[in-house]
């Protein structure tokens, strides 16, 4: 592809290679040829294979864990790209690491979601193309574009797929901090909501309170956009079947699953869980409760269009899968 006088072409860290492999596969381009490795000491090794002087370069890394690693690969990558003279770079984060240290939640607290989007400037990246911050206010932390992707029409069209009819669904906010993207899905469904209050009385550790809402024998779809420990989805489950809901589905858009996710999800009262694949899942994590949905169509589709100089706004309202 050639606009403008301009190449497109796209490199990719080890964070989710089948990902962005399957992403220039939509596009109809080669994943460019780059070696991303390490030295032996450990320090993080970037060659660029090939010539991208004045080309528009678009870099697919989800800073998913080992997350420090993956940072300091885009960054590099993003250096070596630059200082190979492209005409532009687009940083695509499909998974923002980071995302959640977005404030100071009491005093002394570092805000380590505005330092890595002033390395990711710096670095030299001119735009950053990325799905679901943990907060849409993040985009004010870069002082380049940033165009933000929305995964909740994926997830709420497989469920109206394999649903069938929708009058006994009633899709659930696990917490209060949810229930804005928990809207957009009942909206996207045409389905009411419920809300579940709950204290969390220290980090990666959640108490349920209170359900608001009537799940009474209703087939229930807890929304999130990043399940990390699994203890916030997997006690709003439990909550919910005690109280009298029929099934319990969970998604979200980030299935970071550390610790003892899938240990508590396997044993919970959720009979699926759905995800997309901004972050790989690994094999050990790979159970039957988890099905994968792919990202790759919405962002092929945004990167021809930020390459062709074409709005990406009618991306929020479409559906891609």
């Amino acid at each position: 592809m050639n606009l403008h006088g301009k190449d497109i072409k796209i490199f990719a860290g080890n964070s989710n290679r089948a990902l962005a492999e399957e992403i220039a596969e939509k596009i109809g381009l080669p994943v460019g040829a780059a070696t991303v490795g390490k030295f032996s000491d450990g320090e993080t090794a970037i060659g660029i294979g090939e010539v991208v002087r004045g080309s528009d370069v678009f870099i697919i890394q989800s800073t998913c864990s080992p997350v420090n690693d993956n940072l300091i690969e885009l960054l590099i990558m993003i250096d070596a790209l630059k200082r190979a003279s492209a005409g532009r770079i687009t940083a695509v984060m499909p998974y923002f690491g980071y995302a959640r240290q977005d404030r100071k939640a009491k005093a002394r607290d570092p805000i380590s979601a505005k330092l890595v989007a002033n390395l990711i400037t710096v670095a030299g990246a001119d735009r950053v193309l990325t799905m679901d911050l943990h907060a849409a206010q993040l985009q004010g932390f870069f002082d380049i574009p940033v165009d933000h992707l929305l995964g909740f029409p994926i997830l709420a069209e497989h469920f109206k797929e394999n649903f069938g009819s929708m009058d006994d669904v009633v899709i659930v906010s696990p917490d209060v901090g949810s229930v804005t993207r928990t809207r957009k899905v009942a909206e996207w469904l045409d389905v009411p909501i419920a809300i579940i209050d709950k204290r969390r009385p220290k980090a990666n550790v959640c108490e349920v309170m209170n359900v608001i809402g009537d799940v009474n024998n209703k087939r229930v779809i807890l929304v999130d956009d990043v399940i990390d420990t699994g203890g916030t989805i997997v006690n709003a489950a439990n909550a919910l079947t005690e109280i009298g809901a029929k099934e319990v589905y969970a998604c979200c858009t980030h299935a970071v699953l550390s610790g003892p996710a899938i240990e508590r999800i396997s044993k919970s009262s959720i009979k699926e869980l759905v995800a997309l694949n901004t972050i790989p899942l690994s094999e050990e994590k790979s159970i039957d409760k988890i099905k994968v949905l792919s990202v790759a169509g919405i962002f092929a589709e945004a990167i021809e269009r930020i390459y062709g100089d074409i709005s990406i706004s009618t991306l929020f309202t479409q559906q891609h899968v």
